[in-house]
Formats: C-alpha cells, sequence, structure tokens
C-alpha cells in the first residue's frame, strides 16, 4: 500500500551499500522507520529530503508494518542551520529529545509542532539560541507529560514563591519546608515564572512571541534543562557537544 505523508528525520544511519534508515517524525503516524533506498547513491535525487533535520513529503510503500520510501518531496532543510556548528548542534539537541519522547505509530502532532517552530525559531527568526532551547525544553515537558504546577507555593498558596522544585515540578517559598516537597530547588525570578506560565500555556503559533530580560533568560533556561533532564531521568550527548562549543 502506498502512502504520502510530511516527515522530518530525526535520525538517519547507513544502511547495507547505498541505503539509508531514517527515523522519521510525522503528524499522522508519529515515530516511524523508513528505508530510503539507493539514497547514498551518486545520482540519487532524495539525498536532500533523506538527511538529518530535513522536513519532506514522503511516498511510503508500507508492508507489514515496514515503510520504504519511493519517492520524496524536499520542503525545507533548514540551511541557515547547516552552516552553523553552534544552531546545528542544538538543532540536533532538539532531533535527539525528541526522537526520545516520541512514540513509533503514535500520531504527534504537538511534538511536530513544535520541533519545526523551535528550528524555525532559530534559523528565520534569528531568536536567541538560550531563549529558543529553554522554551523548547519547558514545552516539550508539557507535551510529555510533565506539566509543573505554576499556580503558586504548593505549600502557603502565594502567587510568587521564590522557588521552583524541579523535582517534584511546582513552585515553593523559600521559607516553605514539608516532607512532600522535598528535592532540588532552584530560585525563581518573577519574570521568569511568568515566562514560564507563558510557555506552558500559549499557542503553539506563539511560543516565541514574548520577550525576557538577560538575567531572566538564563534563569529560564538553567530551570527548562534542569527539569527536562529531571523528568526524563538521561542526559543527551547531543546537548553535551552543544555546551562544548561554548569552554
Amino acid at each position: 500500500m502506498y502512502e504520502k505523508t510530511l516527515g522530518i528525520v530525526l535520525r538517519e544511519t547507513d544502511y547495507k551499500e547505498k541505503d539509508k534508515l531514517l527515523t522519521l517524525l510525522t503528524a499522522e503516524y508519529g515515530k516511524i522507520t523508513v528505508r530510503a533506498r539507493g539514497v547514498r547513491g551518486a545520482h540519487s535525487k532524495s539525498k536532500a529530503a533523506c538527511q538529518l533535520l530535513a522536513y519532506s513529503e514522503f511516498t511510503l510503500f508500507e508492508q507489514q508494518g515496514r515503510y520504504t520510501a519511493t519517492e520524496t518531496l524536499t520542503k525545507e532543510i533548514f540551511p541557515e542551520l547547516r552552516s552553523d556548528i553552534e544552531l546545528l548542534a542544538l538543532a540536533s539537541y532538539f532531533a535527539q529529545v525528541t526522537d526520545v519522547i516520541a512514540q513509533e505509530n503514535d500520531p504527534a502532532p504537538e511534538l511536530l509542532s513544535l520541533l519545526l517552530n523551535g528550528l524555525y525559531a532559530l534559523s528565520k527568526l534569528k531568536k536567541p539560541q538560550m531563549l529558543v532551547k529553554a522554551v523548547f525544553e519547558l514545552r516539550m515537558a508539557c507535551i510529555s507529560g510533565f506539566l509543573p504546577d505554576l499556580r503558586g507555593c504548593a505549600i502557603c498558596g502565594k502567587l510568587a514563591p521564590e522557588r521552583f522544585n524541579i523535582s517534584q515540578g511546582f513552585l515553593q517559598c523559600a521559607s516553605c519546608n514539608a516532607e512532600e516537597a522535598s528535592g532540588i530547588r532552584m530560585p525563581i525570578s518573577f519574570g521568569t515564572l511568568q515566562a514560564m506560565r507563558y510557555i506552558c500555556s500559549c499557542d503553539s503559533k506563539k511560543l516565541f512571541s514574548f520577550q525576557l530580560g538577560e538575567s531572566s533568560a538564563v534563569e529560564l533556561s538553567q530551570i527548562a534543562e534542569s527539569y527536562l533532564s529531571m523528568r526524563l531521568e538521561r542526559g543527551f550527548y547531543t546537548l553535551d557537544f552543544y555546551k562544548s562549543l561554548f569552554y
């Protein structure tokens, strides 16, 4: 059976002499593995469509749950990312996080939208890397089922407490302590808190339609990265590489 779908390449692996195995993220089917025959050949017309981070239309032949790409049509390859090592490293981190969270054959329109919006913000909108990274991480945590409770202190109810408990995913005053509120707490300013509330609740089309001061952006970046890593209980080699470019 033949079918068409739009998807972005999360991972590519050389297979046999000239083929590739692609991990695609699609809205309809979620994460799927696709064999791209002959794409590594010198005269293949599908090279661009089958590279990491390429967003393309794929005509797929499905047989017994296995997919083979028979035709491709490139929609966007984000050339701005490929000419900047920092941007490419950060985009690769986004792809790895998405690959870890996406499920095989489980529709993923929100994941696809978030990834594409993040890449667009980096490449076309030229948004600050730190801010895009933080927005992506926090929104990804929300989509993955780890929506933080940002209404107020989980103990006393104060609307603007001074700490965010990344272990538990809720706000907490510096002076409020309880057995059920143990864990790692990070300082949070009111500006950062407002940004987090916006990121977690806004329409996906307006995800990057806000500005944040430098100190709050740094704070937001530290909180978002720590929270996502804590919730997923793992690190990412692509993030380690991205950070190594600055040290």
